[in-house]
Formats: C-alpha cells, structure tokens, sequence
C-alpha cells in the first residue's frame, strides 16, 4: 500500500474509516482498502468469476492510488448502508403530492451519501391557478426552497451533507426568477442552479429575435423573452455569485444513450452526469499522477487502470444498495457508470506540457480517445461475460455492451486529496495553500517541490513566498520553465480552459464538470462571452466562477469554484461535520 499523507489520513479518519457507536475510529486505511474490495468482488461470483482474484486486483489499484470509486463507494462498501452511488436524479411533475412524494426520496438518497439532481421545468409558474383550492400558484422557486431547507436538516451518515441541481427549462415563465434566486446571500445554498437552453432559444438568439415562453400546465406561450435580456441576467449573477451554469439541453439529449427509455432533463449536483429521472451513476477515477514513466505516458498501465475500473464499477452496481426501488429497476435496466480522471494537470507537469498551450488540449484529445476507447472496450468484454444493459433493444447500439454510459469526468474533490494528486482535469489553485475544510488542510504540491529540489533553488523562504499565492509567475527564484508547468487556474485563459473542455468532451459519454474560473477583475462581458463560446464549441454545460466573489470560501483567500469535498458534496467552514 502507498504511504498516505496527513492530508488523505485526516480525510479518511473524519469522513471515511468506519466508526463505533461513539465516533471512534475502528478502521485503518489499509483496511478500508480491503473491505470494499473484497465486497465489490463479491459481485464475481454470479457470472463465474474469481472474486479473491479480482478482490486482490481492485485491492492494488485502490491501495496504490492508481483507481479511487465515488465516495459512497469507500464509505459504504462492506457496511449495513450498501448505497454505493454518488449521483441521482429524481423527477418533479406539477403536485403537491409529487412534489413532496420525491422530497422524501431525496432525504433518504442524502442519508445514504448521495446528491440529487431535479428538473424543476413541470411546475407551474408563480401566479398561475391552483384549481383544487381555487388560489394562486407560488412556482418552482418557492418548492426549491422547501428542498433546500429540508437538505439543510439532512446530515449524510454524519460524514457528508446533500448538495442538490436545480434545472430549469429557459423557456418557463419563472425563468428571470430561477436565474437571480442566489442574489441573497444564504439563499439556497445546498444548491447549485443550472438553466436548461435550447436550440430554439439560440436560434432566437442568433436572430436577434425574441422567444415564447410557455406555461407547462397547459402547454400555452404566455409571453415572449428577448434571449439577450435572459443571457444578461444569467452573466450579470454568474459573475455576482458563481450562479447559475447553462446547460445545452439538445447537445445532452443527442447524447442520451436510451431516448427509447425517456428524455434527459437534469444533471447530478456538479453536472457531470446528465440522468434519467430515477437513475443513479456510480463513479470513480484513474489517477494520471501515477501513470507516466520517464516523461512519457504508460499507455499499458492506463489501459489496465481503465479497464479494471470498468470492472470494479460494474460490481459496484451489482451490489449497491438503492434507496429506493424505482432507482433500483432504473439502474439495473441501463447500468450506467462514469470513469473519469484526476491528476491531470500532474501528467501534464511529467510529460513537460503548460496546461495553458495548444499542446495541452491536443494532449487532452489524444489521451480521452484512449480512455473512451479502454472502456468501452471493457464494457463489451463485461457484455460477453455479464450480458448488456437490459434496455440496450432501446438505445443506438448494434452490438452487446454492458454500460449504458461508461465516463464521465467529476470534480474529484475529497479522493483526489487522498490520492495526493491534482483535481479532475483542472489546473492547479496553487503549489501550496490552505483548504479551509476539516479545520484546515495544508495542500503542497509535491512535484513542484521535488522539481525545486532537483534544480537546486527550493528553500523554506521561497515555499513561504508561494504560500497562498493564486501564480507564480512573478516569484523571480522560480526559473520561467518551471513557471510555465505550474500554471494556475488564474494563470489559464478562459479560452483555453473552454478548449480544454470541449476537447475532452468529444469522447465523453456523460459530461465535463469543468470550472471556467475568471480573474477577480473580469466583467460581466467576459462572463457571457463564455456562455456564448461554449454553445458554439458544443460543450454539454460550462459553470463560471469568478475569483472572490462567493463569501464561503474553501481554497485559500482568494477562492475559485467552491470545490466538491467528494463527486456530489459541498463542504464549507460552516458547514464541515
């Protein structure tokens, strides 16, 4: 097993290792390690497998930090909970027994260590008529309060606390509403918001022509919105509060692998999965810090890593736990899962790559056709052994498959800590900082002082010169080469990070959770620019961040995106456990 820092033992000790009935810790990490892997193993044996083999491989691969699943995964593997997903979608129609029908379920998938995502689009508007009572309808914004105020309630197994997606369609009549409901400080703030665009609007966009706006009670247009008012209000609250995203609704519906099971309306919390109503994904990452050799990529170790993820994965629903049994038959018909990476920027530091070149995203490029490539093959491999997916008669492929979907690209917050490496596909914050969760963590990233060493200019001075700085790139010790690899989110140019997205984009089957963050002087412009680029470069969603301007902060004192402490969980100083 891989020696842990004090960052990944502090992590594991307060969310992960398993506790007695007075919170003592009665795991160690090596032990974790064990107990999910032999009960994801278990799942062999039904199709003839060897579950002690595959309990020693998905052992090494965890233990070694080279493939970290979702954090229910390693919470609750091996446990009385089982729940083994991170991402949910639930649905929402227009009552009140509905409505509150799906509440329940959502408190029991943010018992079980899951976050949520709704689509709030089937509610009436605001003012509309309520026919049963003869009184007036309070609309979509006024139940995601509801929703809110009961996951403020709601503590995940005592480790983790529910984060929730808000979705609304651009064409209900609420939309300026949903757009500006975070302008109060405190407002929502289990949940992160997302409008739904679609082709029609940009078209009407494009044109410079106004768009309906349509009640979904009765299907009629009730008004009509210029989409360059709505685009405003959307940048102008981007920029105030990192709130709302935009969702590309056709590009997501296009890549809906099952449309003959149902339509694709809402996103998990962090957006990298789009779901169907009742359907859950279970997640987990390859390490790319560990897999270059030489300064080159191990192309054979990647392709093993992928390959044994997809199996783990796939284990991982077969002996889940679900809170709920319409998810239960939902997961079993389409079985999707979502590999994806962390440690991206640390790959691009050993292979001499600036994140913030044309090298880095034709980089990006080649290395997620690999991986696509690696899991999908996995995936019929799987099929041959296991069966495909049972509704696999209702999507568009010919040939057997076990996975509906296979990736998917998380923020990788709290396992990507525990792993020592960088998140997800995003730059660094900074070589070292605080991250102000648990009572603070000191981050160090470890590559820049090795490379610092090996130069020969790494002091205790300089570290405490870059400490808390958002660049580098004014430190005259650090010579300009090694300044050019370590990059920051504020050293990236958003048009970078957007090509960097789209890039990875085109070979993954769910989406990108990718943070376009912005320098504290940006405007509101710079803000819509990006909104608008990314519907041209045919991204599934883009979320805007502009440094300082959300008051809960986690990294540092000059903070990007708030970022997942696991796939589907945010975790602030006031409300760490």
């Amino acid at each position: 097993m891989t020696d842990l820092d004090e960052v990944a033992r502090t992590i594991l000790e307060r969310r992960y290792l398993r506790q007695d009935e007075t919170g003592a810790v009665v795991e160690t990490p090596d032990e974790m390690f064990h107990r999910v892997a032999s009960n994801l193993a278990e799942a062999e044996a039904a199709f003839g497998g060897d579950p002690e083999a595959a309990a020693t491989a998905f052992y090494d691969a965890m233990s070694n930090l080279r493939f970290l699943p979702n954090s229910p995964t390693l919470m609750n593997a091996g446990t009385d909970l089982q729940q083994l997903a991170a991402c949910f979608v639930l649905p929402l129609e227009d009552s009140l027994e509905s409505i509150f029908g799906t509440l329940e379920t959502t408190a029991l998938v943010h018992q079980s260590g899951g976050g949520t995502g709704f689509s709030f689009s089937p509610i009436r508007p605001r003012g509309d008529v309520v026919k049963k009572t003869g009184g007036v309808a309070s609309g979509p914004v006024s139940f995601m309060k509801v929703f809110d105020a009961a996951t403020e309630q709601i503590k995940q197994g005592g480790r983790r606390r529910g984060a929730n997606m808000a979705v609304l369609d651009v064409d209900h009549p609420d939309v300026l509403e949903f757009v500006t409901a975070k302008r109060e400080e405190g407002v929502l703030r289990n949940f992160n918001l997302s409008v739904a665009t679609t082709e029609a609007f940009w078209d009407a966009y494009d044109a410079g022509e106004a768009y309906d706006l349509v009640n979904p009670r009765t299907g009629n247009v009730v008004e009509t919105m210029d989409p360059d008012r709505v685009l405003d209000h959307v940048a102008e609250m981007a920029w105030a509060t990192g709130d709302p995203g935009v969702l590309f609704l056709d590009a997501i519906q296009a890549a809906n692998p099952t449309p003959g099971v149902g339509e694709i309306r809402a996103t998990n919390p962090c957006g990298e999965t789009p779901l169907l109503p009742y359907e859950a994904c279970v997640l987990g990452s390859v390490n790319l810090a560990t897999m270059t050799d030489g300064g080159e990529v191990d192309w054979e170790a990647l392709g093993d890593t992928v390959r044994l993820g997809i199996r783990l994965l796939d284990n991982a629903i077969e002996t889940s736990d679900f809170p709920d049994e319409r998810i239960e038959a939902r997961m079993a018909g389409n079985r999707k899962v979502g590999l994806g990476v962390m440690g991206f920027h640390d790959m691009l530091v050993d292979l001499g790559i600036a994140y913030d070149s044309a090298d880095a995203v034709e980089f990006a490029d080649d290395l997620f056709a690999f991986v696509a490539s690696e899991a999908e093959e996995a995936s019929r491999g799987l099929a041959d052994e296991r069966g495909a997916f049972p509704n696999a008669d209702e999507s568009g492929y010919d040939d057997p498959i076990r996975n509906a979907t296979r990736t998917a690209v998380a923020p990788t917050g709290t396992i990507s800590m525990i792993a020592g490496c960088s998140s997800s596909v995003e730059p660094i914050y900074s070589v070292a900082y605080e991250k102000h969760v648990m009572g603070g963590l000191e981050i160090v990233n470890d590559r820049f002082v090795e490379l610092a060493r090996e130069r020969g200019f790494y002091s205790e001075e300089l570290m405490d010169e870059v400490r808390e700085r958002t660049s580098i790139q004014d430190v005259d010790a650090v010579p300009d080469d090694v300044k050019r690899l370590f990059q920051t989110a504020h050293d990236v140019s958003p048009a970078r990070q957007l090509d960097l997205q789209a890039a990875v984009q085109g070979h993954v089957d769910n989406a990108v959770s990718k943070t376009i963050n912005l320098p504290e002087d940006a405007d509101v412009d710079d803000v819509r620019d990006v909104l608008v680029r990314a519907r041209d470069l045919g991204v599934k969603g883009v979320t805007v961040f502009r440094s300082g301007s959300k008051p809960e902060q986690v990294l540092g004192g000059d903070p990007l995106k708030e970022e997942c402490a696991s796939e589907c969980d945010y975790v602030t100083p006031e409300n760490e456990p």
